[in-house]
């Protein structure tokens, strides 16, 4: 792996050094055109990763140690070196803040902006979690002003907003239908433009809290890159980018981060429908690696990459554009995926960033929000097949969380469930049996949503029986669900998969489940999208979004005091 990445390197080198000196000499065909060389640096779903804690990424063979904001800034850093600054641009696909880590989500995605201002983000789209916290707050995000709750964290520094657009060009409000952000921008390299067209998935009313996005629509992905692409090219703009928060996945037994096997997915089918107008699609969504060739509508040569997540990964890409025709020389497309990796002098500005919201996140890491009577334990440190207390738990806060969906069970994935409770676990010099809320977040880092769904009872047996699929993605054939109170049923190992429901012991608050009949669901979105293999959850309708699963982990610990273990609630598994 690491031999294939310094070969891509050196094609990446040999390019650059091509397209200089066309930079530099007339053309055979016009003796005043020049080649401008182009250097683009992308990333998606960065998720407020500011601290270099995350695991090494699990495409990466050699498990390298990667990411944090430190030497995600030093790495671009040392790219732009290849070209210079005038010739680089940075770019992102989406879900720059939500979903984030405690350093930046207890602040409201301030100290991820900050970040990303620093290391000179030119752009990004937005993504489904950047309307995690509505509308309103999205454009605080881009324009500043003090959180309308919180207020301003430090008074003599108000926060000042993005230096970086955010692209909405699929976001249109319904009182005017003008679009909530801007939906294009232009750079200039080399006195040639560059237009960005920058939009998130359709379906992110699904992925997020309804009441946040009621005041607008979102529109079909395809119709809107053609539409913005032909307007780009109306202006003169013949180099054009999509930076799109949707996504696909290669195949799932493959480690080449940098290759396209099985590509598969919704921007898989996608991006071969977007105009010919079109050179680059940078994508996000899926948290997944890619450097994809596709054909345009016209048979040329289109790139189509993915930068994994958390700032782990950059996509460094090579083009030229004729100075004449201001289009891209789709031949000269040269790209592969970057691991962040943590052998660069850390970005001293970015250590700055990161202290300045440590010293303002101590007493909250340590703040009381629950306490626990007994230890209650099965995380996903141990076995994920099974139904564990933890998982129970989750499931029992979820079905607390989405009753304003008129929810009557929930399902959490035994994964999911990162940390346990324990009564002797001391975080932040608190008493024993006290939960701060550092450990409630290490129990649900994710920044998941809490959705409702509509199944029938038959819809739940088939997701249940997908606790077990053999040669499951990832090597675990078993993945356990935890469920919530009131719902029961049997599990027997020894039948055939898909048939280990036991029929008749689907029960809900002791009345046997009717397999027509309809129930409201709660969960995550993780699962609601597909995810751990669970594609059952995925036939369900009547989707609703609710709050992230941390804040309502931390609100129902703190209404529901003394926690215990929860009894089992299916036997057998």
């Amino acid at each position: 792996m690491r031999k294939s990445t310094t070969l891509l390197a050196a094609g990446a080198a040999a390019a650059l050094a091509s397209a200089m000196a066309g930079a530099s000499g007339a053309s055979a065909a016009d003796s005043s055109a020049r080649a401008i060389p182009v250097q683009l640096l992308s990333f998606n779903d960065y998720h407020g990763h500011l601290e270099a804690t995350d695991r090494p990424l699990a495409s990466d063979p050699a498990a390298t140690p990667a990411g944090g904001v430190e030497y995600l800034s030093a790495k671009l850093t040392q790219l732009r070196a290849k070209v210079g600054d005038k010739n680089s641009l940075t770019v992102a696909a989406g879900d720059t803040i939500g979903g984030s880590t405690f350093l930046s989500g207890m602040f409201h995605d301030e100290p991820s902006v900050e970040s990303l201002n620093t290391l000179g983000l030119d752009v990004t789209s937005v993504g489904n979690h950047e309307f995690d916290e509505g509308t309103a707050e999205l454009l605080r995000m881009q324009n500043g002003g003090c959180h309308p709750v919180d207020g301003c964290y430090f008074p003599s520094e108000p926060y000042a907003g993005a230096k970086y657009p955010y692209l909405a060009a699929n976001v249109v409000k319904k009182s005017d239908n003008k679009l909530l952000l801007p939906g294009t921008t232009i750079r200039y390299v080399g006195g040639v433009p560059v237009g960005f067209i920058g939009l998130t998935l359709k379906g992110t009313p699904s992925l997020v809290d309804p009441a946040g996005v009621a005041s607008v629509r979102f529109t079909d992905e395809i119709q809107t890159v053609n539409q913005q692409a032909g307007a780009l090219n109306r202006k003169g703009v013949k180099a054009i980018v999509v930076l799109i928060h949707q996504g696909g996945q290669q195949d799932p037994t493959t480690s080449n981060y940098d290759g396209c096997v099985g590509f598969n997915g919704p921007i898989a089918d996608m991006a071969p429908k977007f105009s010919a107008l079109v050179d680059v699609v940078v994508s996000g969504h899926t948290h997944q690696p890619y450097v994809c060739t596709q054909s345009d509508p016209q048979g040329r040569p289109r790139l189509v990459t993915s930068a994994a997540s958390y700032g782990q990964m950059v996509t460094e890409t090579y083009f030229t554009i004729n100075s004449v025709s201001k289009d891209v020389n789709r031949n000269s497309f040269v790209s592969h995926n970057v691991i962040v990796d943590r052998a660069n002098t850390p970005d001293p500005a970015e250590t700055a960033v990161i202290g300045k919201w440590q010293s303002l996140a101590g007493p909250i890491a340590g703040k009381v929000v629950g306490t626990v009577a007994q230890d209650v334990t099965g995380d996903s440190s141990g076995n994920r097949g099974i139904e564990t207390p933890m998982g129970d738990l989750i499931a029992d806060a979820i079905l607390w969380g989405t009753q304003s969906g008129n929810t009557q069970l929930a399902f959490m994935n035994i994964g999911g469930v990162r940390a346990s409770f324990l009564t002797n676990q001391i975080s932040n010099g608190e008493q024993p049996g006290e939960i701060t809320y550092t450990e409630a977040y290490n129990v649900a880092p994710f920044g998941n949503l809490l959705v409702s769904l509509d199944m029938t009872g038959q819809q739940i047996k088939d997701t249940l029986e997908q606790q077990y699929v053999a040669g499951r993605p990832g090597g675990r054939d078993a993945l356990g669900l935890g469920v919530s109170e009131g719902f029961s049923y049997t599990w027997d190992a020894t039948q055939p998969q898909g048939s280990r429901v036991v029929p008749g012991t689907m029960a809900l608050n002791g009345v046997p489940m009717d397999m027509a009949a309809t129930y409201r669901v709660g969960t995550i979105n993780f699962l609601a999208n597909g995810g751990d293999s669970f594609t059952g959850f995925m036939a369900g309708t009547n989707l609703l979004g609710g709050k992230e699963d941390l804040a309502n982990l931390v609100d129902y610990l703190g209404t529901h005091p003394g926690i215990t273990p929860p009894p089992d609630r299916v036997a057998g598994l």
